[in-house]
């Protein structure tokens, strides 16, 4: 648990990408109307989570005015709203929404983290800033030894964490695994992969995910683990 608060101490002091950081910043100093009341957390945001995890939830990057705004990831946006509220429905955390980090959120057996942990431009980080940041999503890999179901929130997250397998040092399965809602993946390593289509507006709002269809995701994921 103490490698972890270190890691969490040592990604929101990162200034590794240029383009980013500037973005981060400026966001956090112009702010969105309604928000502007608030004081921006405008830095890189850590994984959350328990650190005993045999989940992990492995998403994009932080929103501009959700996770760089909150300072906790998928918190204070429509995608955290999703996420939060299937974690509470099967039993990973204590309560269905979250909307800053100091609003009493818990979440059990489950660890969050984004594949870029700076808010981007367009929501589309560059080649480069995906490889700056995997250092400390292979470090949670290594921390998290108790993972044994991960689920990939979107086909770029699915990827990444693919990627990020393959340097620490595991054979991806011949034909590579490919992103797919609720495709589900036994990996050699003893690892459970599962797809799902990311709860953003531009997937929620047009019904390409529902309710339904995210819930069961989490569903599969507790089965795996014995919850259900």
């Amino acid at each position: 648990m103490t490698s972890l608060k270190v890691l969490h101490q040592t990604v929101s002091q990162c200034t590794k990408c240029p383009r980013l950081t500037q973005y981060r910043r400026e966001i956090a100093q112009t702010k969105r109307r309604q928000f502007q009341e608030w004081t921006y957390w405008g830095r890189p945001v850590p994984g959350f989570g328990d650190p005993k995890a045999r989940l992990l939830v492995l998403g994009l990057a932080p929103a501009a005015h959700g996770g760089n705004r909150t300072g906790r990831v998928f918190t204070g946006d429509r995608s955290g709203d999703w996420l939060y509220h299937a974690l509470y429905t099967f039993g990973f955390s204590n309560q269905p929404d979250s909307t800053h980090r100091n609003d009493g959120l818990r979440v059990r057996d489950c660890y969050i983290a984004a594949a870029v942990r700076c808010a981007p431009p367009g929501n589309k980080p560059l080649r480069e800033e995906f490889a700056a940041c995997r250092p400390y999503l292979l470090e949670e890999l290594r921390l998290l030894r108790r993972v044994t179901v991960v689920v990939a929130l979107g086909k770029i997250a699915f990827d990444e964490y693919l990627r990020a397998c393959r340097e620490l040092g595991h054979s991806i399965p011949r034909p590579t695994p490919q992103f797919g809602h609720g495709k589900v993946y036994t990996l050699p390593w003893a690892m459970t992969l599962i797809g799902s289509y990311h709860p953003s507006q531009q997937n929620t709002f047009t019904g390409k995910l529902t309710r339904p269809m995210f819930h069961q995701v989490f569903k599969l994921a507790g089965t795996f683990l014995g919850k259900h």
